[in-house]
């Protein structure tokens, strides 16, 4: 079977070089039985590559199933794939075959493979290695012949650094990789995706096709695609149902195009409005935060040479004078306070320069005894302490409930919970 009879058997649609590549190592390796992982963002069609794989393998005629590993509660997940004996645990009613029983001689495609827990990605090694598993509350080892096709979206040889992931599992997975290229990538694909699907929205809603200019092709070509495939789809949906007219041109896609979301960095994107836009109001004090800290270490250099040569005291008084007015002009604007430090004076000393916020030309004396070196402290960078740090406020700031906290971390519960137990975190 060549190339472009399996895109139209499973509806692939596009014919860049890096899915093209993709389809022919699916094609290649559905013959055997090695296990596969499906790399790819969210939305790029990862689950039709297992389907592809599964419908040309000489298990086609066995059953194939899909799991989602990060929609199935941690509690249960064991149970779901491995099965349970009667009384194992809590409503353990009746004794429940799992997908690696019901499945064998099939094919079972695990989605979002890296948010499972570690506990189960161990009982998943054994069983790609020997073919064994135990169900939850027995002893008993029985053996299972199912083809493992895992997919994620994210990262899983940075998880493993972190620990997140299990390193053994992950190359046992990896076996052939398959890297689905996203929608961003494959830019030559985006208008015959786009075409077919307004051309089915149109069929379904008993409409005529909507029709670009060629502003509105750009737009379309040259838009982020966060979402892929599903985002695009969405969008010819909405354009098919919304649009008043046939003819679409470049004003009338920018009402349904989403402005792209850019990197998450802190930056100022806007002002803050009277209705309350905090995600603006919270960028700008980030910002203001990262300046003050870069001028707090201009200070302390500039401390430690006047220190060292006295002479400088009167211009770096001049012109710091004048810096930190500036700011405090910029931060009031923002409705913000800043507290000078304080720093003690006693004793003959050299003249220097202190922040304090008076008015007074006088020079402030600063105490030398007991400084001998400069030393610049940086606070930790460690995305796991940040991490930590952040879902101890959300704790604290929601008072304990984790549905409220999870939702403003942007996160599931279930994922908030995982994180709870991994770093130890006392509610």
């Amino acid at each position: 079977m060549d190339l472009q009879s399996i895109k139209n058997r499973f509806g692939i649609i596009g014919n860049s070089p890096a899915l093209n590549y993709a389809l022919n190592t699916a094609v290649q390796v559905s013959a055997t039985d090695l296990t596969v992982l499906i790399v790819g963002e969210s939305g790029v069609g990862k689950e039709a590559f297992s389907q592809i794989i599964h419908a040309l393998s000489s298990r086609k005629h066995n059953p194939f199933i899909a799991v989602n590993c990060g929609a199935i509660p941690e509690g249960t997940i064991d149970s779901e794939l491995f099965g349970h004996e009667k009384g194992s645990f809590t409503g353990a009613v009746d004794s429940r075959k799992g997908y690696f029983e019901t499945v064998s001689g099939g094919t079972i495609f695990m989605d979002e493979i890296g948010e499972m827990p570690l506990g189960t990605q161990a009982r998943l090694l054994r069983v790609l290695e020997t073919g064994e598993f135990i169900r939850v509350g027995s002893s008993k080892v029985q053996k299972t012949d199912v083809r493992v096709i895992a997919a994620t979206n994210r990262e899983l040889l940075e998880f493993t650094q972190k620990g997140r992931f299990r390193e053994d599992l992950y190359y046992r997975l990896s076996t052939v990789p398959i890297r689905v290229p996203s929608l961003r990538d494959r830019k030559e694909d985006i208008l015959l995706l786009f075409r077919k699907f307004v051309v089915d929205f149109s069929e379904r809603y008993k409409t005529s096709p909507v029709q670009l200019d060629e502003e509105a092709k750009n737009l379309l070509i040259n838009h982020r695609w966060q979402g892929n495939v599903r985002e695009l789809k969405n969008i010819a949906e909405q354009i098919s149902v919304l649009s008043t007219s046939t003819q679409i041109g470049g004003n009338e896609m920018r009402r349904f195009l989403p402005e792209s979301i850019g990197n998450r960095l802190p930056m100022i994107t806007g002002q803050p409005t009277a209705s309350g836009d905090f995600s603006n109001e919270r960028e700008i004090l980030y910002k203001l935060f990262f300046d003050m800290k870069k001028d707090v270490t201009e200070l302390k250099k500039m401390f430690l040479e006047i220190l060292q040569n006295p002479s400088l005291a009167g211009n770096a008084a001049n012109f710091t004078r004048d810096s930190l007015s500036n700011d405090y002009q910029n931060i009031n604007d923002h409705q913000s306070m800043l507290a000078p430090a304080t720093i003690p004076t006693s004793g003959n000393t050299q003249p220097s320069f202190l922040p304090s916020g008076s008015h007074s030309s006088q020079p402030v004396l600063l105490h030398d005894d007991g400084i001998h070196q400069h030393e610049e402290v940086e606070e930790s960078l460690n995305i796991v302490d940040k991490e930590k740090e952040l879902i101890i406020k959300a704790l604290k700031k929601h008072k304990g409930k984790r549905k409220d906290a999870s939702l403003d971390l942007g996160i599931s519960e279930r994922t908030l919970y995982r994180k709870l137990k991994e770093y130890d975190i006392d509610e």
